[in-house]
């Protein structure tokens, strides 16, 4: 884990005043003091000017508001670099238009010993299907290609790569998912130099930093990434300003000696990516009845009951943190049953402080949540995928029917339950944008979902910290680490997701501290600053 850029100097004493700031110290607040990289004081504007003689600087804000530093709680690192940087076919409105993009890449790149890209996705295109192999062969000119869909979790390759994989060479002519996705992901991630990596990292985490996001979860794993990739990501993360990097493995396992291991890796828990199952999009999610637009399918299951338990428990007694991705019910399912196997094991009081992790956890019923609830599973989930992929025509609906993809994402019954929320992008599948995945949970597709823009937004920056185990970061309070953004934003508001929230809390009179107005089609505040541990690591220019 790197949770502070090294080699600084020791932050100095900074009095911020004439703005907003956003804290539950002071709803009201005007003013903050940062010294040795956490927040000392928080209060009004009157009472600044007894901290401005002792400040070694004086920030004035000119109206601006200061927040805490989002957290984004599942990131691929050196995979968004590489998008960023790369090909990228998430814009991408047909699929003549993606070949293009293809050929042109290929033009630009002529030295690149393998082509990578990402972002397709079939379902977003008039001709709804895949680029086909000889297509792709011929935009490259029969060079290796890579192209992983929007959900990585499937991906298309050129003959020349899949010869290059042994037994994949007669591969059908059909998006690679499972083993056959892993095997040739790793043979086009090894041709990426360790230069080209960090360069990725460096891109990924720059563009981090200039959206207010201050410490990112990167979910690295054997079937997704190399330990190269990862303690090369820490250990960059620990030499340069950037965003904090807190860093998951995800392999099972059954010891004492594993959890050495992850510890090794620098990693603080066995979790992120430790797949249950797959995506809804590649029809690899694991659901208890088939999908409506594959009869007979109900995706692929990786884990069962035992393997979840035993990892659990070999994890809860390591003191470490556990965690999978799971999407389907069935996935689901498996999951909580595992989980609550190891809670009559080692006693559910254990398994509870563990604070062990579900990524997505998209198709939750009534009864997962109530054992989310009882178990103390955190639910690290991405709104951005309900705005992507929900609503009454979009690919949920079409793989699930309307009536299935309207129980998606239940955000408002998780947070009923007292389940703790962490949101991310799992970028690149979307793209890092944290108050644009506010807006998404507060505007969620299906009306009963919605939660507070003020419940959203603690669940993208506390809750990120809480679900490390964190409890004193993630909000702008004495003892705090000063993590925090400042934002040219407009007007503050309490916002509510709809009527059925008690109108006290709208109330200016409340108290409750305000936040900017996010209603679909308004403009989305504009980060100016953000600083990590009272070091700044991002200004825009003339800033």
């Amino acid at each position: 884990m790197s949770e502070s850029p090294a080699n600084q100097d020791t932050p100095r004493t900074v009095l911020l005043r004439g703005g907003t700031v956003h804290s539950p110290a002071d709803p009201f607040a005007t003013a903050m003091v940062v010294e040795r990289g956490h927040v000392a004081w928080v209060g009004s504007e009157g009472a600044a000017d007894a901290f401005a003689d002792g400040a070694d600087e004086v920030v004035d804000l000119q109206g601006a508001l200061v927040t805490p530093a989002f957290t984004d709680a599942h990131v691929h690192t050196t995979a968004t670099g590489l998008a960023l940087t790369g090909l990228d076919l998430s814009t991408t409105r047909t699929l003549a238009e993606a070949l293009d993009r293809v050929r042109a890449h290929a033009a630009d790149h002529p030295g690149e010993n393998i082509l990578l890209g990402h972002g397709w996705d079939a379902a977003r295109w008039p001709e709804r299907r895949h680029p086909s192999r000889a297509e792709l062969d011929e935009a490259t000119g029969g060079r290796p290609l890579y192209l992983t869909r929007a959900d990585v979790h499937s991906a298309v390759a050129t003959t020349a790569l899949l010869a290059r994989v042994p037994g994949l060479a007669d591969h059908p002519d059909e998006p690679l998912t499972g083993d056959a996705h892993h095997a040739v992901r790793r043979t086009a991630h090894s041709a990426v130099t360790p230069g080209q990596r960090a360069d990725a990292q460096r891109a990924a985490l720059r563009r981090a930093a200039s959206l207010g996001i201050g410490s990112v979860h990167e979910c690295a794993g054997p079937d997704i990434s190399g330990e190269d990739d990862l303690t090369g990501l820490l250990a960059l993360a620990a030499a340069e300003p950037g965003p904090r990097v807190f860093g998951y493995w995800a392999e099972p396992l059954t010891d004492a000696k594993g959890a050495d291991r992850i510890r090794e890796l620098g990693a603080i828990g066995a979790a992120g990516d430790l797949f249950a199952d797959g995506s809804l999009g590649s029809h690899t999610a694991c659901l208890h009845e088939p999908y409506a637009d594959a009869p007979g399918r109900t995706g692929s299951a990786h884990l069962d009951p035992e393997a979840v338990a035993a990892h659990v428990a070999a994890c809860t007694e390591a003191g470490i943190q556990a965690g999978f991705h799971a999407i389907g019910d069935a996935a689901l399912s498996t999951v909580v049953e595992g989980v609550r196997a190891a809670a009559e094991r080692l006693g559910p009081a254990r398994i509870r402080a563990g604070r062990h992790r579900v990524e997505h956890a998209e198709m939750l019923t009534p009864e997962t949540i109530a054992a989310f609830a009882e178990l103390g599973l955190t639910a690290s989930v991405q709104p951005a995928f309900d705005a992507a992929w929900g609503g009454e025509d979009g690919m949920y609906a079409r793989r699930l029917g309307a009536e299935r993809a309207r129980t998606l994402n239940p955000y408002a019954a998780l947070l009923r339950a007292g389940v703790p929320l962490a949101f991310g992008s799992d970028s690149p599948v979307t793209p890092l944008d944290p108050w644009g995945t506010v807006r998404a949970a507060a505007f969620h597709r299906t009306p009963e979902h919605r939660v507070s823009v003020r419940a959203a937004f603690t669940a993208h920056t506390r809750g990120g910290w809480r679900a490390v185990g964190r409890d004193d970061a993630g909000v702008l309070v004495p003892g705090a680490p000063a993590d925090y953004a400042v934002w040219e934003a407009g007007e503050l508001v309490v916002q509510a997701p709809d009527e059925r929230v008690a109108r006290w809390s709208t109330d200016p009179r409340s108290g409750t501290p305000g936040l900017p107005e996010l209603a679909p089609g308004s403009a989305l505040p504009e980060c100016l600053r953000t600083v990590v541990g009272g070091r700044t690591v991002f200004a825009r220019p003339n800033e």
